[in-house]
C-alpha cells in the first residue's frame, strides 16, 4: 500500500484528541472540548463531547473531529481516503455508531473503527498476532480498560469508567478498583496460560500510565513485569496508523466486557 495515499487516524479521548495521517511529521493533539455560544448576548460553554471515551454530545464531537483533522491538513491538504478511529472494547453498537456518523459526516470517507486497546498494542510495538495471551491496560482519563490479546484481536476484556482523574490518571480512590479489575481478568485465564502470560507482564498506555503507585501495586498483584509503554499517550494514534497498512487487523467486532 502506498505511503502516498491519504490516511488518517483519530484518538478521540476523554480529555485529549489526537490525529495522525500517513506520513505526517507529528501527532496533531488537542484538549477534547469546543467552545459553543449559548445565548445572543454572546456568552460561551466549554463543552467536553467526549465523556468515559464514549460520545456524549454527537453536534459537539463533529465540531471536535472537524479541528483535529483540520489540524492534520498542515500537512497534507488532499481529500481523506479512509480514517482509523479508536473506540473502547465497552462502547455499544450506538456508541460507535455515534462515532463513525461523527468522523464520516466530517472525512467523507470510509471510517473503520477499531477497539483501543488492539491499537495501543500495536502502536507499543506488541506481537498481536501470536498464539500466546498479552496482558494490556490502557488507563485513559475516562475509561480503563484491561484486555487479553491474542490471534490478532481482544479475546477477552474488562471495563472501569472513572468518574474523576488527576493529570497522572485515576484518583487513589480508583486506584485499588483498577487493580482488582486487571487481577482478576488475569485469573479468567486457564490455569495452565498463566504462568506464560505473567512471565511476558502486563503493559500499559494511556496518559496514566506512569502512576507510579498504580505500577507498583499491580507489580504486586499480579506477581508479573510491569512496564509503561514508551510514550503512552501516544500508543493507540500511532497504532491505529499502522492499522492503516493492515487492513485485515482492522475491524470493530466487541467481545463481551464484564
Amino acid at each position: 500500500m502506498s505511503a502516498s495515499r491519504r490516511f488518517a487516524a483519530l484518538d478521540l479521548g476523554t480529555a485529549r484528541t489526537r490525529a495522525l495521517i500517513l506520513g505526517g511529521q507529528a501527532i496533531a493533539d488537542r484538549p477534547s472540548v469546543v467552545v459553543r455560544r449559548s445565548s445572543a448576548a454572546g456568552e460561551v460553554d466549554v463543552v467536553r463531547p467526549v465523556r468515559h471515551g464514549m460520545v456524549a454530545d454527537p453536534g459537539a464531537c463533529v465540531r471536535l473531529v472537524r479541528l483535529a483533522l483540520r489540524d492534520t491538513r498542515l500537512y497534507d491538504s488532499r481529500p481523506l481516503e479512509r480514517v482509523l478511529a479508536g473506540v473502547p472494547v465497552a462502547a455499544s453498537a450506538g456508541d460507535r455508531a455515534a462515532v463513525r456518523a461523527a468522523v464520516a459526516g466530517i472525512a467523507g470517507c470510509e471510517v473503520v473503527l477499531v477497539e483501543e486497546p488492539l491499537a495501543a498494542a500495536v502502536g507499543a510495538g506488541l506481537d498481536v498476532l501470536g498464539g500466546r495471551p498479552r496482558l494490556l491496560l490502557d488507563v485513559g482519563a475516562g475509561i480503563v480498560e484491561a484486555v487479553v490479546l491474542r490471534d490478532g484481536g481482544v479475546s477477552d476484556a474488562v471495563s472501569l469508567q472513572l468518574s474523576t482523574t488527576t493529570g497522572a490518571g485515576p484518583t487513589a480512590a480508583a486506584l485499588e478498583s483498577v487493580v482488582d479489575m486487571t487481577a482478576g481478568l488475569l485469573r479468567r485465564l486457564p490455569a495452565a496460560a498463566r504462568p506464560a502470560v505473567r512471565a511476558l507482564g502486563l503493559v500499559i498506555t494511556g496518559g496514566g500510565a506512569h502512576h507510579v503507585h498504580l505500577l507498583r501495586r499491580l507489580r504486586a498483584a499480579l506477581r508479573a513485569p510491569v512496564t509503561a509503554a514508551p510514550e503512552p499517550q501516544y500508543a493507540i494514534v500511532r497504532g491505529l496508523m499502522r492499522l492503516c497498512l493492515r487492513p485485515d487487523l482492522a475491524g470493530d467486532p466487541a467481545p463481551p466486557v464484564r
